[in-house]
């Protein structure tokens, strides 16, 4: 799944981005999201600010959780409803059924307060699961056109998760295929998901826009490494992002098990921030290991306790497996690394290349002596990790920072916008409640 490393810096967007658009009527904009609250998740936070910058009126329903419990606030005028959060599902279609069940019904009874509220002429609907597309139908009728952000491909998460295909594995084919018909534009994050959207999904090309998930560099700024964070050791290898059963943790440890007591690399330390639903499981594999002494566990680190950490390591490290969903998706981990000028190793992933290219290693897909090899050139490379950080951060700068993604997130609105008649546009929102 995407990670939420960058979310953690700010909520805030001072700096407008190509200054606002004059519109009138405004853009309304409904954004929904069900798998992490907002402004937590980085991708629906620069999104849901930078249209506020050009003059939208956005927008969101997501769930509670993470310190984020109001049921309705504005931050940076983003109009954000929250709904309880859902208990999460780590096995088994009934918990999923249920985790799904409970977030559409708050998802619908949501958007009726919206409608009435402010109104919305876009409902934005970001997965997983691929079921916002039946809140999307529900007002199809009304003149409210659906654009689907391509967060996670679910039927490979699916397979990612329990290891097979089935019964289930062909419904989230099914479900995936509706939304992309339910879409009259959709946003991939990267090339290998619009090629999906175009094969799968049967889009046409041109209703398909790559609207990568990047750090805003204005926030994710190079600090002074603090040693304390080292534990008194030579090296820190930092983690950052969603601990859960598809990000390779196992893997990882495993590696440093090699890397320390195979190879003698005794002077590291790892930190591991973030939060998951294995992140207990993971502590007690590190301890059965007994690797307890090299490894800190922070939690979610947030603003300047996230960069202090993350200017101190020396590596970052992606043990994101090899599968046939991680393959294809872009880790922002990497990107935030790549931010902070940190070589990182990683599993030999088609779209991690694509990021990160000479900015990485990459080890033998799923071999944790490889990964440990890998981190144990760096360890012993000083120059190696420098030029590696700067061409890390020169492709962020050049290529791939937030700000090379609005023109193409702005584009396809301006896109889902010309489809919408004007009079519907010009609605109130008292006028348009169902």
């Amino acid at each position: 799944m995407t990670d939420i490393a960058q979310t953690m810096i700010s909520a805030t967007t001072a700096d407008k981005i190509g200054g606002q658009r004059n519109s009138s009527p405004r853009r309304r904009v409904l954004i929904v999201v069900e798998n992490l609250p907002v402004p937590l998740d980085r991708r629906v936070w620069l999104e849901a600010t930078t249209l506020v910058a050009q003059g939208y009126s956005v927008s969101v329903i997501c769930p509670t959780g993470r310190g984020w419990d109001k049921f309705y606030e504005v931050i940076d005028d983003v109009h954000i409803y929250r709904y309880p959060e859902p208990p999460e599902a780590h096995s088994g279609a009934v918990a999923y059924g249920r985790e799904y069940g409970t977030a559409l019904w708050h998802m619908f009874r949501l958007a009726r307060q919206v409608r009435r509220e402010r109104g919305f002429d876009v409902i934005h609907g970001c997965n997983p699961p691929d079921l916002i597309f039946l809140l999307a139908l529900r007002y199809r009728l009304l003149g409210v056109h659906y654009l689907f952000d391509h967060h996670d491909v679910c039927p490979e998460l699916f397979e990612a998760k329990f290891g097979k295909k089935g019964l289930l594995y062909r419904i989230m084919i099914w479900w995936e295929k509706l939304t992309f018909a339910t879409a009259s534009v959709s946003m991939a994050t990267n090339e290998s998901f619009q090629q999906i959207a175009v094969t799968r999904g049967k889009m046409k090309p041109e209703d398909v826009f790559v609207v990568r998930s990047a750090p805003r560099i204005e926030k994710f700024q190079i600090r002074p490494p603090e040693p304390a964070f080292k534990k008194g050791k030579s090296i820190l290898m930092g983690y950052v992002g969603v601990i859960g059963q598809q990000e390779g943790m196992d893997l990882l440890i495993d590696a440093a098990d090699h890397l320390i007591r195979d190879l003698g690399y005794t002077d590291v330390h790892f930190a591991i921030i973030g939060f998951g639903p294995a992140l207990d499981d993971v502590k007690a594999d590190v301890e059965a290991h007994g690797l307890s002494d090299y490894f800190t566990f922070t939690g979610p680190l947030y603003g300047e306790d996230l960069l202090a950490v993350l200017n101190t390591c020396d590596i970052g490290v992606a043990p994101d497996p090899k599968n046939a969903m991680n393959d294809i998706s872009t880790m922002n981990k990497v990107m935030e690394y790549m931010t902070l000028e940190k070589p990182s190793v990683q599993f030999d992933l088609k779209e991690g290349r694509a990021s990160a290219g000479e900015a990485s290693l990459y080890a033998d897909a799923n071999d944790p002596r490889d990964f440990a090899a890998k981190l144990a050139q760096l360890i012993d490379d000083p120059e190696t990790r420098r030029r590696m950080g700067k061409i890390g951060r020169a492709r962020v700068l050049e290529l791939l920072s937030w700000g090379h993604s609005v023109p193409h997130l702005l584009a396809a609105y301006d896109r889902i916008f010309n489809r919408i008649p004007a009079h519907t546009k010009a609605e109130s929102p008292m006028r348009t409640t169902p």
